[in-house]
């Protein structure tokens, strides 16, 4: 049966602001406290995926969560209306109002980890949502996206969904951002990688984010076969010098893998693990990067790793790049590499989304990867898959409910309340949800 690769891209939240929440993202960090535009950065991002329609691909696309959650404000003893509670939030601690409005949803990588139909023992697509407790304002997202996963893919003879983990630093998941599914086909079993650290060697400077035992949790949930599963280990220096994510530092999609030489421990034994698990006719491609060649600090900030593969329609695989790689000479040398050597990656497109770099999230972060037969695809929600109509509905609405510039200051404006939730009103009528969101109940 035919399968699809289909991309759904996490929407930009109308309070999409650089609060520098994520120690260990160098971007968010650098960009702290500056002017955003939740215009400009919904835009980018539809743009993105509708150049991937444009494409041929599947696109779907994923609403923002509530902002601000004022729940969480209310279970730490704040009281009077939301507009009282902000307002008095922000006088007292003002980083606890950032994390109630942080927009990082956006980046649905992180939302969860899914597993292919024909990766697991029953056949079905399992879902498991991050319960991202190594901060705050992502750990509020688990919840939103366990409810938006189970409406979009409701059918159980085809879809399954499992709880997110215990909310403890033993069980520390941040989804799909550390998952890498390879594959010779969409439709035929591949063999997943789960990327986490390592306790026995800890980072000095920042915490790992994906911890062993939560990607061992979710290979016994997704009844993964334990032949086509491996285990592998950051490298704690590379968290140090900023990837916080495996995302960060390797891509990989069907049988190519693109991954820098500092991405993992023992490199060398763990690349020959992959080669040996492989077990297909199929040859698998293996481009890996020397830190003489691309150093670790522009692979960082060009996001070259960041960037999405995915298969074209006439053959071949295209890489979706931020226009950041451009402008990095090494990153630039890499990906003239990679179009002139011996593998299956035949286009690059460069995208602006200058608005989400700026925090630290590149066009792999912005999209969760869903591996769907046919009879699957028909089986899930079908608002929220793109097509022309839906992409100018999308465009008009962004640019009547969003702001052109927002600050951390802003944030105080009890209109921007009002502002959020009218929008999110709308869109999910635009995508056929119903009452999505506790607002609307």
């Amino acid at each position: 049966m035919l399968s699809f690769e289909v991309n759904f891209d996490g929407l930009v939240g109308p309070t999409h602001n650089y609060a520098g929440l994520a120690p260990g993202n160098l971007a968010s960090q650098l960009h702290g406290g500056q002017p955003s535009s939740p215009r400009d950065a919904a835009l980018q991002g539809l743009d993105k995926m509708w150049a991937l329609h444009e494409l041929g691909l599947p696109q779907g696309v994923l609403p923002p969560q509530a902002r601000p959650a004022t729940e969480l404000l209310r279970r730490l003893g704040f009281v009077g209306s939301d507009a009282e509670i902000v307002a008095r939030v922000h006088a007292e601690d003002p980083g606890l109002l950032a994390c109630c409005y942080s927009a990082s949803a956006m980046w649905a990588a992180n939302s969860a980890t899914v597993s292919a139909g024909a990766d697991t023992r029953d056949g079905r697509v399992h879902f498991t949502p991050a319960n991202l407790v190594s901060h705050l304002h992502r750990s509020l997202e688990a919840e939103g996206t366990s409810r938006l996963l189970r409406q979009l893919f409701a059918d159980a003879d085809h879809f399954c969904h499992h709880p997110a983990l215990p909310a403890l630093a033993a069980f520390s998941d941040e989804g799909a951002a550390n998952h890498t599914r390879l594959a010779p086909e969409h439709g035929l079993r591949g063999l997943t990688l789960l990327v986490c650290g390592d306790e026995r060697h800890p980072p000095k400077r920042f915490p790992a984010r994906q911890s062993a035992q939560a990607s061992r949790a979710i290979q016994r949930q997704h009844l993964l076969h334990d032949k086509n599963t491996l285990l592998l280990y950051q490298n704690p220096e590379a968290i140090d010098q900023g990837v916080f994510h495996n995302d960060v530092i390797a891509v990989g999609h069907r049988n190519l893998l693109l991954i820098h030489e500092q991405a993992l421990m023992d490199q060398p034994a763990a690349l020959a693990r992959i080669r040996e698990s492989w077990g297909d006719d199929t040859p698998l491609y293996i481009e890996q990067f020397s830190n003489a060649e691309l150093p670790l600090s522009d692979a960082i900030a060009s996001y070259l790793f960041n960037s999405q593969l995915v298969s074209l329609p006439d053959g071949g695989m295209a890489l979706i790049c931020p226009q950041e790689c451009r402008n990095n000479e090494p990153a630039k040398a890499a990906i003239k590499r990679l179009l002139h050597g011996d593998n299956p990656l035949r286009r690059v497109k460069f995208f602006d989304l200058r608005q989400s770099m700026r925090n630290g999230g590149g066009p792999a972060c912005l999209r969760l990867r869903v591996v769907l037969s046919e009879e699957q695809l028909v089986a899930m929600h079908q608002g929220v898959l793109l097509d022309a109509p839906l992409y100018e509905q999308l465009g008009a609405w962004i640019m009547r409910h969003y702001r052109d510039r927002l600050t951390p200051d802003d944030l105080r404006d009890p209109a921007l309340i009002n502002e959020s939730r009218t929008a999110l009103d709308e869109l999910t009528r635009i995508l056929q949800l119903g009452s999505l969101y506790e607002f609307q109940r």
